[in-house]
């Protein structure tokens, strides 16, 4: 399938940047590797007059340890860069593990950090050709009014399907977000919607600029574990982040957060209450599972069911947490 037509802008500052999407409002796309845009475009989900090529951009491309802070990543910066930071894996292991299990290492060394958290959703009746799509009258996250995963219901199911927003869950980070009025600063977990469609709170004159990671998440163990079809190029069908900070044998401090099978990434509540105080066991790396197990709310988006998905979900969590408590990360 070819490209539509549009026209190509490529700002240099993110200033210019930000000038050109409240110009051209809904009109206009922005691209940063182009891994999920270009294919999303072909199957015209997306038609935009215009393409705004951020990748001249260079000051959104560096890592950047800030003393006493933590670490800024530009958006950017490639997950390859990400998976081969060693700054990085001293620091925030679960985030370099979350990175390279991302598609295939063609598709991350273009695919960037911040396209990453504002991947677009997925589901077997949006991620279709426009002809495909049309057979079906649509649906209500593109052209339709009906959400075919759930049709009694107003809305959007579509699964959100990126693995680093996990990992970044559990690390607490924040993002920093340009406009033309000036720059904002807001977690991640205020980030998404919840919702298939209107999935990020992103405006249409914002760009994501950065990712701070806090200084008081450095050292913790991190491990991610994800179910796909294939080994590579496959986005997640249900995927799991473990951070957990030891202090001997004991858990001082602990996240979990699960993605693919909602649609937004979510922290699992009351898994740090459950391992805090705790040595890693089966038993509590089993409490661990059933709460992950119950949050997720897997539908039928994708090729396998969604009974399988949620179940895998306790599995991996399960393995996630005692494979925290024996790594040496």
């Amino acid at each position: 399938m070819s490209l539509p037509e549009f026209k190509l802008l490529r700002p240099r500052t993110i200033e210019e940047a930000v000038v050109h999407l409240a110009r051209h409002g809904k009109t206009i796309r922005i691209l940063a590797g182009g891994t999920d845009l270009l294919p999303s475009m072909r199957q015209r989900l997306f038609t935009p007059e215009f393409a705004l090529d951020i990748s001249r951009i260079d000051e959104l491309k560096k890592i950047r340890m800030v003393p006493g802070h933590g670490v800024e990543i530009g958006a950017l910066t490639t997950l390859s860069a990400i998976e081969d930071s060693q700054s990085l894996h001293r620091n925030y292991p679960v985030l370099c593990e979350a990175a390279a299990a991302v598609a295939s290492p063609i598709l991350r060394n273009m695919g960037t950090l911040g396209g990453n958290i504002c991947l677009d959703t997925r589901c077997l009746w949006y991620n279709q050709s426009l002809a495909w799509r049309k057979s079906c009258n649509f649906c209500l996250k593109k052209d339709g009014d009906i959400c075919h995963v759930a049709p009694g219901g107003k809305k959007c199911w579509a699964a959100f399907s990126a693995d680093t927003p996990a990992a970044l869950l559990c690390l607490k980070a924040e993002l920093e977000i340009a406009s033309p009025t000036g720059y904002r600063r807001m977690p991640l977990a205020k980030f998404y919607t919840d919702a298939g469609d209107g999935y990020n709170v992103l405006r249409r004159d914002e760009l994501l600029t950065r990712i701070l990671l806090p200084e008081s998440s450095v050292g913790y163990r991190g491990v991610y574990r994800k179910l796909r079809i294939r080994g590579s190029i496959d986005y997640p069908l249900a995927g799991v982040a473990v951070a957990v900070k030891m202090k001997g044998r004991v858990i001082e401090d602990a996240s979990v957060a699960i993605t693919a099978v909602n649609p937004a990434p979510h922290l699992v509540q009351g898994a740090d209450h459950a391992l805090i105080g705790r040595a890693i066991s089966e038993h509590t790396a089993s409490v661990v599972a059933e709460l992950a197990c119950k949050i997720a709310r897997p539908l039928s988006t994708s090729a396998l069911t969604p009974e399988y998905r949620r179940e895998m979900i306790r599995v991996f969590t399960k393995r996630a947490v005692l494979a925290a408590g024996n790594t040496g990360n």
